[in-house]
């Protein structure tokens, strides 16, 4: 098990950070899905728990077998992909990422937002097993290199102003001095319980994990004035049609 926890700080409160968290989830697997790959949404439903109170669980499929490395494309079938299940409880979110025909393979996150900028040493609740060989990462959204296929200039936060709220662009510091500030604690647990290819493959979970963190948290606040004035009513709305349309890419359909 490789235990890395990311602290990402947004130019955002917590309270605004739960619809651009959804906005931005939906639109981005719209953008990243095409013809037979992308993310297929499978279910979007209320849930309850006894100690976090009612939530919302969702089931995805992710099929992704062309963009991943040829030495993993060369182990695994052409009809391929990952299963997410997130449970959210906002502020407090677990997901568990599972493959299709690899058991071994597993990955667990376990998400908190708090208003601070990443002060918090334990803000999910580790335990002391886990803190002995968690590693903590900071990552700067405004400061990130990201891969030139990604890179859309609109969504440089180092030049992004926002219209309706004033925020941007990040300079450097930003962490320190932004109000309002918050920060998403993710503990990311992988798992690969394979002798000979367990440290290759959670390194690269890990890694490929963080490129997401990067780009979405990234993407929230560049599209923050398309869903600053939105109410949790409109974006189930826009969730609900936007994943249809994902699901039609995906699916071919």
């Amino acid at each position: 098990m490789h235990l890395k926890e990311y602290r990402i700080c947004m130019p955002l409160s917590v309270e605004e950070y739960e619809i651009g968290q959804l906005y931005m989830i939906a639109k981005h697997s719209h953008e990243q899905s095409e013809n037979g790959e992308g993310v297929e949404v499978v279910k979007n439903e209320e849930c309850d728990h006894p100690k976090h109170g009612k939530g919302r669980f969702t089931e995805k499929r992710i099929y992704l077998s062309s963009r991943l490395p040829s030495w993993i494309r060369s182990m695994i079938p052409n009809i391929f992909y990952i299963i997410e299940k997130a449970w959210n409880y906002y502020p407090y979110t677990e997901t568990e990422y599972t493959c299709s025909f690899v058991p071994l393979f597993k990955v667990y996150i376990e998400t908190r937002y708090e208003n601070n900028n990443g002060s918090s040493e334990n803000c999910v609740g580790l335990s002391d097993e886990d803190i002995a060989v968690r590693e903590v990462e900071h990552i700067d959204i405004a400061f990130e290199d990201i891969p030139e296929k990604n890179f859309k200039k609109e969504e440089d936060l180092k030049t992004f102003k926002s219209t309706k709220t004033d925020r941007g662009p990040l300079q450097k510091g930003w962490r320190d001095t932004s109000k309002p500030i918050m920060c998403s604690y993710k503990a990311v647990k992988v798992y690969f319980e394979m002798w000979g290819m367990q440290t290759k493959v959670e390194q690269f979970g890990q890694r490929s994990i963080r490129d997401i963190l990067v780009l979405g948290h990234r993407q929230a606040f560049a599209w923050i004035d398309e869903w600053i004035d939105m109410s949790m009513e409109d974006l189930r709305k826009y969730e609900s049609e936007t994943n249809e349309k994902t699901n039609a890419k995906v699916l071919n359909q």
